[in-house]
């Protein structure tokens, strides 16, 4: 079908409403969290009403029908990835699956393939998120590794210029994002992921903001790990998700503990059931997992290639307009080569903090701060930015909104 984001802003029930005394409600901050489409909440309200019970434990009717929604759901989001069903871990959220990776990897007992000793080297990037810099901080300091990392440029890319000395013979964990939160970059993987492999390292992909905005195949990428946000995809929130090969979960320790996880338990010790329920205790969170499903289903259904042509469109337009406006400087790639839909940018003298509630004012949703970023805002010489990031369902309008909307902050704050 042709790609229409009018027709597809129908699917949200959010656009329907009005916002300060009656403005069109214009979304920018999909980076943050995205916005539902009808079918994802409906699926969860009708998980609670018709099926409601504890997936894999009980013989009863109910029960059978949560494990298996809960399992379908599996079976989508493995598809969706291009991975197998017992290579998926369901988390509450990306940091979780980040924790997870990070914690369980502390715990590898000497001889395990993941067991990290003083001198091994972790890296990370200076424009990562802090959800994918904390926990490798603190694993170095809990284990003596070393934390490196790649450098950023001034126009807003990795700096792979001394690839060779940042990924070295000792380096174990190379943990990096796919697209940044707040530069839009999209990293070249392809020379990271082999220069990775050819040390005999792990490469950990955070693909929070690239599963739900362009393909993404974890055989294609060759990678080991990755992790995504399930609200950022249009679906619920409360669900993250851990993809892992099949072979490196196996050898993975567990890192939460209770029931469902186990194979067999005494009152001195236990053993572990196989990935991906030893990564799973608890009672998982069903009714998000089972409206993950249907949010993915429905980004297969539109297609994954034709939103990010779409973002590709309304990301160059953005950045036409927003270089139009005097005292703007855009934080990040100025070009479309490998870039995605988020783009920050500052305007003069006023804070962005101040530029944001003005725009909310007129109905504008932005993100302003250091978008838990902070060793990256620091690199690009700025305390803090404004940031419009785009969906499936922006317009051109939004966009000329978002520019109107700027120039109206410059005279107001003049």
């Amino acid at each position: 079908m042709t790609f229409d984001p009018l027709v597809i802003r129908k699917d949200f029930p959010i656009f329907d409403r009005k916002i300060r005394d009656g403005k069109r409600l214009v979304y920018l901050d999909s980076g943050a969290t995205s916005q539902k489409p009808s079918v994802v909440i409906d699926a969860e309200s009708n998980f609670y009403r018709n099926h409601n019970a504890a997936a894999h434990r009980g013989a009863h009717q109910l029960a059978e029908e949560a494990t298996e929604a809960l399992e379908s759901a599996r079976s989508v989001v493995a598809d969706f990835l291009g991975g197998a069903t017992d290579e998926i871990v369901f988390t509450k959220h990306s940091t979780e699956a980040l924790n997870l990776l990070a914690y369980s990897i502390g715990d590898s007992p000497a001889g395990n393939v993941f067991h990290l000793k003083a001198g091994d080297e972790v890296v990370v990037s200076e424009m990562e998120h802090h959800a994918n810099l904390i926990p490798w901080q603190q694993l170095a300091k809990r284990t003596g590794a070393v934390l490196k990392w790649f450098e950023v440029t001034p126009d807003g890319r990795l700096d792979l210029s001394d690839i060779e000395s940042v990924i070295t013979s000792r380096t174990k964990i190379v943990a990096l994002t796919h697209q940044s939160n707040v530069l839009g970059t999209i990293n070249p993987l392809a020379e990271l992921v082999k220069r990775t492999h050819d040390v005999g390292a792990i490469f950990i992909l955070d693909a929070c903001q690239s599963v739900p905005h362009m393909p993404v195949s974890v055989a294609a990428l060759d990678i080991d790990f990755l992790v995504f946000s399930g609200h950022k995809s249009v679906g619920p929130t409360g669900v993250g998700v851990l993809w892992g090969r099949a072979s490196l979960l196996a050898e993975l320790p567990p890192f939460l503990f209770g029931g469902s996880m186990i194979e067999n338990v005494t009152m001195l010790d236990a053993t572990w059931a196989p990935a991906p329920r030893k990564f799973e205790p608890g009672v998982p969170n069903m009714a998000q997992i089972v409206g993950l499903g249907v949010a993915l289903n429905y980004l297969t259904k539109i297609g994954m290639q034709e939103i990010h042509n779409h973002e590709n469109t309304i990301t160059k337009y953005a950045i036409s307009k927003l270089r139009e406006i005097e005292k703007l400087k855009i934080i990040g790639p100025t070009d479309m080569k490998l870039r995605g839909g988020a783009v920050s940018f500052t305007l003069g003298e006023i804070h962005p903090h101040d530029l944001g509630q003005f725009l909310d004012n007129s109905g504008i949703a932005v993100r302003t701060g250091h978008h838990c970023a902070w060793p990256l805002t620091r690199k690009m010489g700025v305390a803090a930015t404004t940031r419009a990031s785009f969906y499936l369902y922006n317009t051109l309008e939004d966009i000329d909104d978002l520019a109107d909307g700027v120039r109206d902050a410059q005279k107001y704050f003049a």
